[in-house]
């Protein structure tokens, strides 16, 4: 049987997942755990790039915990992959050290997500931010994962590993395979304010794990068409937030489809188009809550995550072996142990002699 090919992808551990996490990569992630053997990174050092404050530190417990509950009650069986603590495996600083002189600065300067996350940060450009595409790199190649399902943001970043993994290659001999990222159905979500893409700073998120009652609540609050001011009134349906969540969250096409048409035609208002949204988005969410309720128990998590980080550092260490015996690194440490106890010998025969 041939054996399965590897995916890796994961979330810093900033907060709780939403709705453009889900279609970005989660959607991706829950479709492809059996074809894949599949590893989630909790990405608690990328964290550090703009979050090092130690009230953010100290958040990562909780909102670790919180990624995988959140990935879990969408449908990824912890049975079947591997959630593990980037900070746990610590031999990925030694690779991400091996990778880094085979990209250069101004190719990391090139990738414009760097600069969004430091001035959403309202940061100037650490070194680690400008580094991270080649911590990702490590993380990605650790596994020797061929699969990167990722969010528009980030899907830069897998070119700058395959760059990396071509070069390693091409010097060091075939020890990488060259990963392919995938975007997910919808590169960037609307936020609920219609303004920018769906996001946890900006109050703007429906997230994965808000119950009912306050999916309805934010659904209801949703920007629509501005022009709109009664319901016999024609609206526009293009880039109107209430009907671009309807094509990716609600799966019945006839209705949606009617409700357009009834809303280009002013024979609709805002709130029943919400009002079916609303339904919509529960109907999604609502296996999801019944999976959290199962999973949600003291220890239980935490218990995946620490089983999960030993496999991938195993996993990681032998990685890591292949690299430096590629490079010659094992090599010039052979080289020099023999060299040193043939010295040893030498100096222990020479104090024998001399002895009375």
């Amino acid at each position: 049987m041939a054996e399965r090919k590897r995916l890796l992808t994961g979330d810093r551990p900033t907060g709780r997942l939403h709705l453009g996490h889900y279609i970005g990569t989660l959607k991706n992630r829950v479709k492809y755990q059996h074809a894949y053997e599949s590893y989630f990174i909790v990405a608690d050092l990328h964290m550090l790039t703009t979050k090092h404050a130690p009230e953010d530190i100290a958040q990562v417990d909780a909102n670790a915990r919180q990624l995988v509950l959140d990935a879990i009650a969408a449908g990824i069986e912890p049975e079947q992959v591997t959630f593990y603590l980037q900070s746990g495996v610590h031999e990925i600083h030694e690779m991400q050290t091996l990778l880094q002189n085979l990209v250069t600065v101004s190719r990391l300067e090139r990738i414009p997500s760097l600069k969004d996350m430091a001035r959403a940060a309202n940061i100037e450009m650490p070194h680690g931010l400008l580094g991270y595409p080649v911590l990702q790199a490590a993380d990605i190649l650790c596994v020797r994962s061929h699969l990167v399902p990722v969010g528009k943001d980030n899907i830069a970043h897998v070119e700058v590993t395959r760059e990396i993994a071509r070069r390693f290659n091409s010097l060091y001999g075939d020890v990488f395979p060259v990963p392919e990222g995938e975007l997910g159905e919808v590169a960037t979500l609307v936020g609920t304010d219609g303004q920018a893409k769906m996001s946890k700073s900006l109050d703007n998120a429906i997230f994965l794990s808000d119950d009912a009652r306050t999916v309805e609540h934010k659904v209801m609050r949703m920007y629509t068409d501005p022009n709109r001011v009664r319901a016999d009134i024609p609206g526009t349906v293009e880039g109107n937030p209430v009907f671009i969540y309807h094509d990716a969250f609600n799966p019945d096409r006839a209705a949606v489809e009617a409700l357009k048409a009834r809303y280009r035609a002013g024979k609709v208002g805002d709130v029943e188009v919400k009002e079916a949204l609303a339904a919509a988005i529960n109907a999604l969410l609502d296996p999801m809550r019944e999976r959290r309720v199962q999973y949600d128990q003291s220890g239980r998590i935490e218990a995946i995550l620490l089983d999960g980080t030993e496999r991938v550092r195993a996993e990681t260490q032998q990685t890591l072996a292949v690299m430096r015996k590629a490079m010659g690194f094992t090599g010039v440490w052979n080289r020099m142990r023999r060299k040193a106890d043939t010295y040893t010998k030498q100096q222990m025969q020479q104090q024998e002699k001399v002895q009375p």
